[in-house]
C-alpha cells in the first residue's frame, strides 16, 4: 500500500510545489547543474538493462535522461509531489508519489540510485544513506549530489552577504544542512560501498550564469521578508546586481559522491554499518 507523504517543507510551505515560482527554481537548477550531473553518471558503466531510482525527481530531467540510457531497464522517478513529472516521456519510466523517509524498497532492487539536492533537507539524512545503500543490487551504484554553501560573510558583495545569510538562515530553520555534503564520501564508505569517489562543481552567481540565483532567491523571498531578514529594496538591488557584468561570485559548491555495492559483502561486514 502506498503511504501518504508526511507534512514537510517539501509539500507544505517554502519548498513545496505550491510555492510561487517553485517550478522556476527547479528548472533553473536543471539548467545550471544537469550537464555536471550527466557527466558524473556518464562516467559509470551504465547498461541498457539497468533498473534505476531517481529520488526527488523534481521536474524530471535526470529521470528522462536515465530512461533514454536504459531503454531495456526501468526508471522509477520518486517525489513527494509529482505534478511536474510526465509519465508519457518514456515507456520504461514509472512515476511514484512517495515520501522516501517513510517508504522502503526491497533490498537489491536497483542498479543505480541517484539523488540531487535532496538529502540535505531530510531529518535523518545519514540513516537515509544507509537505507539507499541497502536498495542497491550487488554491483549497483549510489550517486548523491548536494550543495555545500560557502560562508555568506565571505562574499565580495555586502548585498549578497545579507541575502545569502538570510537564505541560509531560512533553510536551516526548515531543517536543511547546507554543509552536510562534506560528509558524503565518508558516509558512503562507512556503509560498505566501494570505489568511492567524488568531485565538485563550482556554483556561479552573476557572470555567465545570470539566471540561476534570481529564481532561487525570488522563490524564498516571501519567507525572507516575513522574517525581516531582507527588504524589498534588497531584492530589487539584487536583480540589478546580477545584470552587472563586473559582478561574479561563488556562493556554493555542488559535491557529487558515488560508491558501489560490492557483488559480495566481506565476511563480518553489513551493507549498512
Amino acid at each position: 500500500m502506498t503511504q501518504q507523504p508526511a507534512t514537510t517543507p517539501y509539500n507544505s510551505g517554502l519548498l513545496s510545489n505550491d510555492a510561487q515560482r517553485e517550478r522556476d527554481r527547479l528548472e533553473s537548477i536543471q539548467r545550471s547543474v544537469d550537464a555536471f550531473t550527466t557527466g558524473v553518471l556518464d562516467g559509470l558503466p551504465i547498461e541498457a538493462s539497468w533498473n534505476c531510482l531517481e529520488l526527488g525527481a523534481g521536474t524530471g530531467s535526470i529521470a528522462y535522461w536515465l530512461a533514454e540510457r536504459c531503454p531495456d531497464g526501468r526508471v522509477v522517478a520518486a517525489d513527494l509531489d509529482t505534478r511536474y513529472l510526465d509519465a508519457d516521456r518514456a515507456a520504461n519510466l514509472e512515476i511514484q508519489e512517495a515520501d522516501i523517509t517513510r517508504r522502503d524498497y526491497a533490498p537489491g532492487s536497483f542498479d543505480l540510485i541517484h539523488a540531487r539536492y535532496l538529502f540535505c533537507h531530510l531529518p535523518d539524512r545519514d540513516e537515509m544513506i544507509a537505507r539507499a545503500a541497502r536498495w542497491l543490487s550487488p554491483g549497483g551504484w549510489l550517486v548523491i549530489e548536494e550543495p555545500y554553501h560557502l560562508p555568506a560573510d565571505t562574499s565580495p558583495s555586502p548585498l549578497v552577504r545579507r541575502i545569502l545569510d538570510a537564505y541560509q538562515r531560512t533553510y536551516r530553520k526548515h531543517g536543511a544542512d547546507m554543509t552536510w555534503a562534506r560528509a558524503l564520501p565518508s558516509l558512503l564508505a562507512r556503509n560498505a560501498l566501494t570505489e568511492v569517489a567524488y568531485t565538485g562543481n563550482l556554483g556561479c552567481m552573476g557572470g555567465l550564469d545570470k539566471d540561476r540565483w534570481l529564481p532561487l532567491i525570488t522563490q524564498a523571498a516571501p519567507a525572507l521578508l516575513a522574517d525581516g531578514l531582507i527588504t524589498e529594496a534588497d531584492l530589487t538591488e539584487f536583480a540589478t546586481l546580477l545584470k552587472d557584468p563586473a559582478f561574479i561570485d561563488i556562493p556554493q559548491i555542488t559535491i557529487s559522491a558515488w560508491g558501489r555495492r560490492p557483488k559480495e559483502i566481506p565476511s563480518g561486514q553489513s551493507v549498512a554499518t
